[in-house]
């Protein structure tokens, strides 16, 4: 019982600690690679832009509404010149890529230069596959402060040069911030045994003509 006692206090302390070090690592060797604005940021192949909610009327949420309008000005600014849009598209019904498709081109961008990743199930399957899929060797990933110290951790564990732009806009709710303290692990798991996302496929050049591609 005593053993017992000692092991679960141990667990008590040592848990706790571990999550607050992986999650100050994954945020201390990411934030030099993290700009608040456009014209800060360096030039890269492309901008991605991570998944997030649709809503009911199939447009995308304000909190993904916001990483697409900050890829956007990427690519008006010339930082980029493609656009990679990952999500989930794992039924008909739950599509988080194609609503963007169409904000980006009712904005302007050419279809040529928007590409499709419908297996972006999670962060890190987003960063795996912008990578073996669609050949990214530097990416601008245009989403919210509380997501990017581990989309940054992801991408350049993975091989990318990576730099991400703050999306913050003022649709981010508390439960964002507590949802990364637990994913920031799952982050460092899936790093650290090399994990292959569910889906892999054909090769899909990001520097080709996106409308080749659905």
């Amino acid at each position: 019982m005593k053993r017992l006692i000692s092991l679960g206090m141990f667990g008590g302390v040592a848990l706790p600690a571990l999550i607050l070090v992986t999650n100050a690592y994954i945020r201390l060797s990411t934030y030099a690679y993290t700009y608040q604005s456009i014209d800060a940021a360096p030039s890269a192949e492309v901008a991605l832009i991570p998944g997030a909610a649709i809503l009911a009327d199939g447009k995308p949420a304000p909190i993904f509404t916001d990483r697409v309008n900050v890829a956007i000005a990427l690519y008006q600014a010339g930082k980029v010149a493609k656009i990679l849009v990952s999500g989930d598209n794992s039924t008909v019904s739950h599509n988080e890529v194609n609503p963007v498709r169409l904000y980006l081109l009712a904005k302007g961008i050419p279809d040529k230069d928007i590409f499709l990743d419908h297996a972006g199930f999670d962060t890190y399957s987003s960063m795996y596959r912008a990578r073996a899929i669609f050949g990214v060797s530097s990416m601008l990933i245009a989403t919210q402060s509380f997501h990017l110290p581990r989309a940054l951790f992801i991408a350049r564990a993975l091989g990318i040069q990576a730099y991400g732009v703050n999306a913050d806009s003022g649709h981010i709710l508390p439960g964002n911030y507590l949802r990364e303290v637990f994913s920031d692990e799952k982050a460092l798991f899936d790093v650290v045994f090399h994990l292959k996302p569910k889906y892999l496929g054909d090769t899909i050049p990001i520097t080709g003509d996106g409308t080749q591609y659905p």
